[in-house]
């Protein structure tokens, strides 16, 4: 049997969870821009890039985005690319496209007005359960619970839910539960609450048991379980690939780049030269696949810099060789064009791309 000897009970009353969180919520929530406001538009971006984004870093760019795209008009008649050039270096870019993508389809069915009902929200591309909920009960008072990675963190420490993280019967069984709670009257606050607790009190590493209004409620403290609930969600095979870049540098013309095709990572962005091959290659084989050069005319004793870089489903093993432009055969592809190396700091390129760049600005900067 489970030691019962710190005093664990259960809630008397649904009412006792949700007038303790919003009471501590009250005292602790932090002072964000997108807590003044119920205007649909500006409380979906906020959701949008605190996906993926740790809040200190998504603030930025929220008054980035919405100075550039102040609603939903501005932004439904942005270029892609100057929706992109806004998000580089956040990462994830499918979640600008698809905001693009949504604010077009508010301006041409809605009218310009940014739905604020669960159902309708759905219909956007990429709001999912989470986002719409949020949106749904700030904006429209719909009592309808978001379930995050903090909810998911809090509701499995306090009543001792054991189901993996991202599973179907994990996020059921907390749907259920938080629907029980909710707060009809203030159905956003509650919601932010309980994601606010998560954030800062029911951390995912050293939580503050004992500061902890549900300390006497809670099955994992009881049960000496906090660190080992939530159950972690099974882990990813990520697939590896092993990607050839390839700088290249005009005294006049500025770096050789090209844009990726849809149907894979990094869409619509700036890269450099690309060879892809099963395993890492010399820049013999490297240049000779690439089908760029002439092989007389690169030196094949060069350095070269191996970068990895972690996506969700995938490993990017990457290897850049730094070759000169007097190497190339000419013409260039009519895929790869030259970029002004005044154009960098705008153009959309994936972190690696950017990362790599930064390691060799002191060679690049002879363009500027």
């Amino acid at each position: 049997m489970l030691s019962n000897s710190l005093n664990f009970k259960e809630f008397q009353n649904n009412m006792d969870f949700s007038q303790l969180i919003i009471q501590w919520y009250d005292r602790n929530k932090r002072d964000m821009p997108w807590r003044q406001t119920r205007e649909p538009y500006l409380i979906w971006v906020s959701e949008i890039i605190l996906q993926q984004t740790r809040v200190e870093q998504g603030l930025a760019y929220y008054h980035k985005f919405t100075t550039a795209f102040p609603d939903v008009k501005s932004l439904a008649e942005a270029s892609e690319q100057a929706v992109l050039s806004i998000w580089k270096g956040l990462g994830y870019y499918s979640r600008a496209r698809n905001m693009h993508h949504t604010a077009q389809k508010v301006m041409q069915h809605y009218g310009g007005k940014f739905p604020v009902t669960y159902l309708e929200l759905l219909t956007l591309k990429g709001i999912g359960p989470y986002t719409a909920a949020a949106i749904a009960s700030i904006c429209n008072h719909e009592p309808i619970p978001v379930v995050d990675g903090n909810v998911i963190r809090v509701f499995s420490r306090i009543f001792g839910y054991k189901e993996p993280v991202g599973s179907t019967a994990g996020y059921k069984k907390i749907f259920k539960k938080s629907t029980s709670f909710i707060e009809h009257s203030h159905p956003g606050t509650y919601n932010q609450a309980v994601m606010e607790f998560g954030a800062l009190h029911c951390k995912p590493r050293q939580p503050l048991c004992n500061q902890c209004i549900f300390q006497k409620n809670c099955f994992a403290f009881a049960h000496n379980m906090v660190d080992s609930l939530p159950q972690p969600a099974k882990a990813i095979v990520k697939k590896e690939r092993f990607f050839h870049y390839f700088l290249i540098i005009h005294p006049q013309k500025g770096l050789l780049m090209q844009k990726r095709e849809a149907g894979d990572i990094w869409q619509n962005l700036w890269e450099l030269p690309l060879v892809e091959s099963e395993k890492f290659m010399d820049a013999a084989k490297a240049t000779e696949k690439s089908g760029l050069f002439a092989q007389q005319g690169i030196d094949l004793q060069s350095a070269y810099t191996d970068i990895n870089h972690i996506l969700t489903h995938q490993v990017i093993k990457s290897r850049f060789f730094y070759l000169s432009h007097e190497a190339l055969l000419t013409p260039i592809p009519p895929s790869m064009q030259w970029q002004d190396v005044s154009l960098l700091k705008t153009l959309p390129i994936p972190r690696l791309i950017d990362k790599y760049l930064k390691i060799m600005s002191h060679q690049i900067s002879v363009l500027h």
